[in-house]
């Protein structure tokens, strides 16, 4: 029985990266042996166990025999005649193909290493082409790395692209796509990543309502960079790195992708044209509840955000309301975030002031400070209650924006 630190941290220390967690293969065992030693197993489709006092995973060396589609479409192979040559050789990138010994010694059979230096991402064997996963996880990696010079190999991108046209991508199941997708939104250059999935042909399977829109023109005076889906991706460039908002921004311009040809550039109306849409991402990829409410409310009212100045307090308690920011502030933070980064996604007006942000969240304190039991204490109960604290905001609102306009004024 031997054990070897494998992938990732091997890959990120050498990068001189953070090492967040380690992974171990152990050959010359089975599974009866790992747990006599009292490590617990865990794996459900592979021979997987946690440390009795690490908790950290070892999983037995294994090979895979391709036997169906998709991600879980594989025999495995885990007995204490597999070597570690074997375990390494069915990895999907070099970079994360070399192991280390107890004793230190780097095993790079692969050449992980040399493309580590040479800053590119190379499949290590054709098996690759058995997972079409891989293509998530490569354009996810590119995403990472980007920053640092690395590019796909040529040959591993021809490879995906074949891997796309021959179907595989299709065969893809939704948690695992998300899981892709969730992760590859937080990394450094998200929009790589749906460059990547572009280039292979995989963001047309996955998701065509956002392929779709390169090449759709938006009008120059708003849009100086005018193609739409590179307007999308600069505002992925433009937006923190929190998934909630990262997602909501891929999102909210979907609806430009059905304008009709004879109106464009002008895209009239398509904040409402893109909720359907939205919805049909979020539940084809089943993301979480709030993300799909921050999404469907960034599609629908980032316009009113551009435009908040010019809004009337009773429009403005409207927007509140949709959006629920008074129960939800936090949420309400996440759209505001994401519309700043729709405003800075535009070619030449990156660092453009957005004052719209302080000004809403004004607008918000404001209407959350009027107070209920005020008004109770006047006799409002039930539906009048209800009614007689909508005003009370409205009132609130008007305050803050007569403040404003003062300002304005006085600058």
């Amino acid at each position: 029985m031997k054990i070897y630190l494998v992938g990732g941290a091997i890959r990120d220390r050498l990068l001189k990266r953070p090492v967040h967690e380690r992974d171990w293969v152990v050959t010359g065992a089975d599974a009866a042996k790992m747990e006599a030693l009292g490590y617990r197993p865990v794996g459900k489709d592979f021979p997987v166990f946690l440390h009795p006092d690490t908790g950290e995973e070892y999983a037995l060396a294994r090979t895979e025999r391709k036997s169906g589609h998709g991600y879980g479409g594989f025999t495995v192979y885990a007995e204490p005649d597999v070597t570690l040559k074997q375990d390494l050789l069915r990895r999907d990138l070099t970079i994360n193909a070399m192991a280390e010994s107890e004793d230190g010694e780097l095993i790079d059979p692969y050449g992980g290493r040399a493309d580590l230096e040479a800053r590119l991402l190379r499949h290590v064997s054709p098996a690759f082409a058995e997972d079409p996963l891989r293509i998530l996880r490569v354009a996810r990696f590119t995403a990472r790395y980007h920053h640092l010079g690395f590019t796909i190999a040529d040959e591993t991108l021809t490879l995906m692209r074949k891997m796309v046209d021959a179907g595989e991508v299709e065969h893809l199941v939704p948690e695992r796509v998300w899981k892709e997708v969730s992760r590859a939104l937080t990394e450094p250059d998200p929009d790589i990543f749906i460059r990547v999935l572009r280039d292979c042909g995989a963001l047309k399977v996955l998701l065509p309502e956002v392929d779709c829109l390169f090449g759709v023109p938006q009008p120059p005076k708003h849009h100086p960079e005018v193609d739409t889906g590179e307007h999308v991706l600069m505002a992925l460039r433009a937006a923190p790195p929190e998934l909630p908002v990262r997602f909501a921004t891929l999102l909210h311009d979907l609806g430009k992708g059905t304008t009709p040809k004879e109106i464009l550039p002008s895209h009239r109306g398509h904040e409402v044209a893109g909720l359907p849409l939205v919805r049909d991402v979020c539940k084809r990829w089943r993301a979480p509840k709030q993300l799909t409410a921050l999404a469907t409310g960034v599609c629908e009212y980032h316009l009113h955000c551009h435009k908040a100045f010019d809004l009337r307090p009773q429009t403005l308690m409207k927007v509140l309301r949709a959006l629920d920011a008074l129960r939800r502030p936090e949420r309400f933070e996440d759209f505001l975030k994401a519309c700043e980064a729709d405003a800075r996604g535009r070619e030449g007006l990156q660092d453009r002031d957005y004052p719209q942000v302080d000004y809403l969240r004004a607008v918000r304190e404001a209407a959350a400070g009027a107070s209920a039991e005020a008004l109770m204490e006047q006799g409002y109960q039930g539906a009048e209650l209800g009614k007689a604290l909508d005003r009370a905001r409205i009132r609130a609102i008007a305050e803050i924006k007569n403040q404003y306009l003062e300002n304005d004024g006085n600058a």
